[in-house]
């Protein structure tokens, strides 16, 4: 029996992702993925509240953006025996699809005119966590045949503005689980192997929700300015401090409870630095390259020991390694062009690299735990004064109600993985070689009040 339980345990929180890093899911905004997520540097619009919260000062107004990600792909696997087989995130495109949403006001817009130096907002966020199954009768169906984690980031924001050349930033990260999302819960299903009691056959699952928090502080420096003190070079600097979600939930099996279980799902710690340079920035167009720099501190995720209602404890050392993420992007910006007045067109691009943190021995098939190359592209589109989205609807109205801008942005991802060849499990049946691949569809609805 405790050998089934040490691989449910271990599976409780090793999910699947679509960025190759664990069950960390990178794509906050189409306009950030459309540049390889490489925008703590630029963060203009609210989807800094995930990328650098100080950038919010440079959010004019009451702003709103709404986005989700159309996910994709497959892992394939091989034994060492040459036994084939392949996972999927939940179909062919993974449902509910990872989404965001974002809401900022600057205070002095809104008639505070002696705080206008400060920016609110909230944002709701999928940072953690997709679906992948397998196939129940797979070669590795007593470590995983499904699981799903909708775990989502509440984050209430508050930015500075210093000065010209400062704004400072904090948001407050609050992980947890909604009903509204899949079973509302981190769950990991498998089949039984016959050990201890379980029939051979039998589905065990896993589960359990809770809630925790962290928090991220931030700098925006701009220290160059052109002649309409607009930045053309700035530095961002991130903070995102560890979590811990205690999980607390139940083991089943054929659907009928035997035990109450619990463990502690750490969150990483992440270390971010950018620089985004405008090489051209006038009245015109825009031209901005960034390179971002991130270390991601997963060895805080020492163990998930599972405690059990019966007393029992499940040692489950993970073994996790720190590693860099490395994005550069690019965004390309007519403003007001003569071919399509009152609109501004944008142009993206970027590339994206990932270190796998997880070793062999604790390497499991849930989670997309491969190194990769990301290549990205992307287009926005922002409607303002008379022009009319879709050609139908105005996109500024007199009304307060009405929004005085209307913007899109399309972003579009490929991920490459490195194949991995597993040796040495703690689950013997999970060695082999595995391929995968990820392809990621994002749109942002931005709206200007």
């Amino acid at each position: 029996m405790n050998s089934i339980l040490a691989v449910c345990a271990l599976a409780l929180v090793v999910p699947t992702d679509g960025n190759a890093q664990s069950f960390r899911f990178q794509p906050q905004g189409a306009r950030a993925a459309g540049q390889g997520n490489a925008f703590a540097a630029q963060a203009d619009d609210p989807s800094a509240m995930h990328y650098n919260p100080a950038g919010l000062t440079q959010v004019e107004g009451i702003q709103s953006v709404w986005g989700f990600n159309a996910v994709g792909g497959s892992v394939k696997f091989t034994s060492p025996t040459g036994l084939e087989s392949r996972g999927d995130l939940n179909g062919s495109v993974s449902w509910p699809p990872p989404s965001n949403f974002y809401l900022s006001a600057n205070l002095g817009a809104m008639g505070v005119s002696m705080l206008s130096s400060v920016t609110v907002g909230v944002g709701v966020t999928s940072p953690f966590g997709l679906n992948t199954r397998y196939p129940v009768d797979g070669p590795f169906n007593t470590a995983v045949t499904s699981v799903a984690l909708p775990l989502i980031n509440i984050k209430p924001t508050i930015a500075y503005k210093v000065n010209e050349y400062l704004s400072v930033g904090v948001s407050a990260d609050i992980y947890t689980f909604a009903s509204f999302l899949g079973e509302g819960h981190v769950e990991q299903r498998q089949i039984s192997a016959g050990a201890l009691g379980i029939p051979a056959g039998d589905s065990i699952e896993l589960n359990g929700k809770g809630t925790g928090a962290g928090v991220t502080a931030s700098l925006l420096v701009t220290p160059l300015r052109n002649g309409d003190r607009q930045p053309i070079l700035s530095i961002g600097l991130v903070y995102r401090s560890q979590a811990v979600v205690p999980l607390n939930g139940a083991l089943l099996v054929n659907g009928a409870k035997v035990a109450d279980a619990s463990t502690d799902l750490v969150l990483p710690q992440i270390f971010t630095g950018a620089v985004a340079f405008w090489p051209v920035r006038t009245r015109e167009r825009e031209w901005k390259v960034e390179l971002d720099v991130e270390y991601v501190g997963w060895s805080l995720l020492r163990h998930l020991d599972t405690r059990l209602s019966t007393g029992v404890t499940i040692p489950q050392p993970q073994q996790l390694k720190n590693v860099p993420v490395i994005a550069i992007g690019t965004e390309y910006k007519w403003l007001h062009p003569h071919w399509l007045p009152n609109w501004e067109v944008a142009v993206r691009s970027g590339y994206t690299r990932t270190e796998d943190p997880v070793p062999d021995r604790t390497f499991n098939p849930a989670g997309i735990s491969l190194s990769s190359n990301m290549l990205s592209l992307g287009v926005g589109f922002l409607c303002q004064g008379d022009g009319r989205f879709l050609g139908l609807i105005p996109c500024s109205g007199k009304s307060g109600l009405w929004p005085k801008g209307i913007g899109l942005d399309l972003a579009y991802q490929e991920w490459f993985y490195d194949s991995k060849s597993v040796v040495g499990n703690l689950n013997p049946t999970v060695d082999g070689t595995y391929h995968a691949f990820v392809h990621l569809g994002t749109f942002s609805f931005r709206y200007l009040f």
